[in-house]
């Protein structure tokens, strides 16, 4: 029995949703056609309150669309600097959209309205690209899934619409965050014109991400998405998934979120540590001591049947998910006890 605490994008489709991707209705959704991916995008659009939702085969795909459907080359964004759609999308905002970015420090990669107004470009400057887009991220990968309540969204949203600005989400783990701050999802949908919600991770289907939008949005979303290579057929197998996991798994995240912490406090004594960032949902980040590198500490877990990644030079980064049980807790939290450089 192998915990692998590397993603949460590991997970296996349980039983139930196989069954469901089995009897799903098809047809070809590049025309359109497919009743069962027709089911998921209306279903991820009502679900946070705004009118139309693109299936799409990856987070990274969903992210570059949003953001190259609000902007044009040589136009600017605001992110953190760690950001996902920066830091692990291929230079995809260069590659696909010819847009520069304007990358802040944020409050553990929450951006707040002090730090974003003055780096906004002055638009009458040519020597500078034009602000068009502050992209947010929910929960913040690089900073061990911390994430932003939706009051702290609004007041962005609030000053980047008064000054003309696009918002875009990466929320690959927004129900991770909703699952601790119980605001409503439908609240989401008039702050942001994109958001990008994943499926395969958290909510354990194997593929798939939705781009929810404004309406006005959906047929530039479309389009890209056939540019990318994104036009799928009878996706509704995937999609059927996808349907399965909203409507089964997002109450179960706080299991993942208390697995979390319950490792994070062991690690936390353990001398070969030397420090470990707050655990707010299901990502734990961790320093080791200068004497133990993340190869050494990787293949020590891994020869007792655990992995972890290596997230830099002196970190490791480990994810709870719905395939890491309590006995696969107990077990870890007893190898790692045992461990010693």
């Amino acid at each position: 029995m192998i915990a692998d605490l590397r993603s949460d994008t590991v997970t296996q489709p349980t039983p139930d949703m196989k069954h469901a991707m089995w009897a799903a209705p098809l047809g070809d959704d590049v025309f359109g056609e497919d009743p069962t991916v027709k089911k998921l995008e209306e279903k991820c659009a009502d679900l946070l309150g705004m009118e139309a939702a693109v299936f799409c085969p990856s987070g990274t795909m969903t992210n570059q669309i949003g953001i190259n459907v609000l902007t044009q080359p040589y136009q600017e964004v605001i992110c953190y600097k760690g950001a996902h759609i920066y830091k692990y999308e291929g230079g995809g905002l260069a590659g696909t959209s010819g847009v520069s970015v304007r990358l802040l420090e944020g409050d553990r990669g929450r951006l707040r309205v002090s730090e974003i107004e003055p780096n906004i470009n002055n638009p009458k400057d040519a020597h500078q690209p034009l602000t068009t887009v502050v992209a947010l991220e929910n929960t913040v990968v690089r900073e061990a899934g911390s994430f932003y309540s939706l009051d702290q969204i609004a007041a962005v949203s609030g000053f980047a619409r008064s000054r003309g600005l696009h918002l875009h989400l990466d929320g690959a783990r927004l129900f991770n965050a909703l699952a601790e701050t119980g605001d409503d999802p439908q609240a989401y949908g008039q702050h942001f014109d994109t958001i990008s919600i994943c499926l395969s991770k958290g909510l354990g289907a194997p593929v798939g991400s939705v781009l929810v939008c404004r309406k006005e949005l959906e047929p530039a979303v479309r389009r890209m998405r056939k540019v990318l290579g994104g036009g799928m057929r009878q996706a509704g197998m995937l999609a059927a998934a996808g349907i399965y996991a909203l409507d089964h798994h997002v109450a179960r995240l706080r299991e993942d979120h208390y697995r979390a912490q319950q490792l994070a406090q062991i690690l936390a004594a353990q001398r070969w540590v030397k420090s470990i960032m707050p655990v707010d949902t299901n990502i734990i980040i961790f320093e080791l001591v200068p004497s133990v590198t993340p190869q050494q500490f990787l293949a020590a877990l891994e020869s007792h049947q655990v992995k972890a990644l290596a997230f830099g030079p002196t970190q490791i980064r480990m994810v709870t998910h719905l395939d890491f049980t309590d006995a696969m807790l107990t077990r870890a939290t007893e190898i790692i006890k045992k461990l010693s450089f």
